[in-house]
């Protein structure tokens, strides 16, 4: 099964600027475990030391917001596009 994990420019730093990346995941903590291994330095934006999503990364299948699809617990289907989304915060006024 075959699913695209598109890279947020935000991120891409992380991937050498890789965009986009095909993988072959069933659910969220095998394709964490596929970039880390792919891209490490991009693990500690991806999840916390213990382990869980980042609580300002948001997880987008197929532009709807994972944690309605189920969370964590999602199986990806084939062709599914998933898009990491990190909460960005700041400026000024």
């Amino acid at each position: 099964m075959a699913i695209t994990v598109q890279i947020p420019t935000a991120l891409r730093r992380h991937t050498a600027g890789v965009a986009s990346v095909a993988c072959a995941a069933t659910n969220l903590g095998e394709l964490f475990s596929a970039l880390d291994e792919k891209f490490p330095e991009l693990k500690p934006h991806l999840r916390d030391e213990s382990g869980q999503v980042r609580r300002f990364l948001n997880i987008y299948v197929n532009e709807e917001d994972i944690r309605f699809l189920g969370g964590p617990s999602y199986a990806f289907q084939d062709g599914d596009e998933v898009l990491l989304v990190p909460s960005i915060a700041g400026g000024a006024q």
